[in-house]
């Protein structure tokens, strides 16, 4: 995939998170099964760094578990920010920051240099381009303290046939179908007017391939979540 199409992908997720914040966070004030499920792996004293925290409903649930290590929380939507301070407002131990994972510097300004659990809950598939998302695992892996687990979920949404009829042609954002790869996709969005984002589609086969080429190992999968409890692929990654 070449820059000016990460560019255009980039922006186009930028512009949806803008325009729909209040709607699109609207739909995230419960946590889904499988990050429950997540949440019992997080020990009391765990540093944790959340990439892509959102409305802060994940840390929100963390702190109501008497959690007591340091949570930082980064995202690139100055709203859900904004919600997620809110919600944790005077407890100390949580965090906030705006941070854009598709530059090179997202991780330089952090207050720690490692951390025991790192989340990515539904956010790689929103990362344009094998060779950007192997960027960004890679500066993951050298966050994460030799015995820490990187923790991230992948929408399964070819596993619905609703969410199947919500793909659009890539002319609808001015792209060919040769202009992006295996596995990407275009879903709209129809809460509070029509909108585009960009997805792509993780195989587990490719989890791993993915794992491999970044210094990791996939220590546990499964999947959670939706129709029949399998629109979600949950993995537990250690650094190999």
């Amino acid at each position: 995939m070449d820059d000016a199409t990460i560019r255009r992908l980039l922006d186009l997720n930028r512009q949806f998170y803008q325009t729909f914040a209040r709607q699109f966070s609207a739909t995230r004030q419960r946590l889904q099964p499988g990050v429950l499920r997540i949440l019992q792996t997080i020990q009391a004293d765990d540093q944790v760094l959340d990439l892509g925290c959102g409305n802060g409903e994940f840390a929100r649930e963390l702190a109501r578990r008497n959690y007591q290590g340091e949570y930082t929380g980064l995202d690139q939507a100055a709203e859900f920010l904004a919600e997620a301070q809110r919600k944790l407002a005077g407890i100390p131990n949580f965090s906030f920051r705006w941070a854009d994972l598709a530059t090179p510097t997202w991780d330089q300004n952090l207050d720690k240099r490692f951390f025991d659990v790192i989340l990515s809950l539904a956010v790689l598939h929103h990362i344009p381009g094998h060779a950007l998302r192997a960027q960004i695992l890679s500066a993951v892996r050298g966050l994460l303290s030799p015995t820490g687990y990187f923790i991230h979920s992948e929408w399964q949404f070819l596993q619905s046939e609703r969410l199947v009829r919500r793909l659009q042609p890539w002319e609808q954002a001015g792209l060919q179908n040769d202009q992006v790869e295996p596995g990407d996709y275009l879903i709209d969005w129809r809460a509070g007017g029509p909108g585009l984002r960009y997805v792509h589609f993780f195989t587990e086969d490719e989890l791993t391939s993915l794992a491999a080429e970044t210094g990791f190992e996939v220590w546990k999968t499964f999947r959670s979540d939706g129709e029949g409890g399998r629109l979600g692929v949950y993995q537990i990654w250690k650094r190999v």
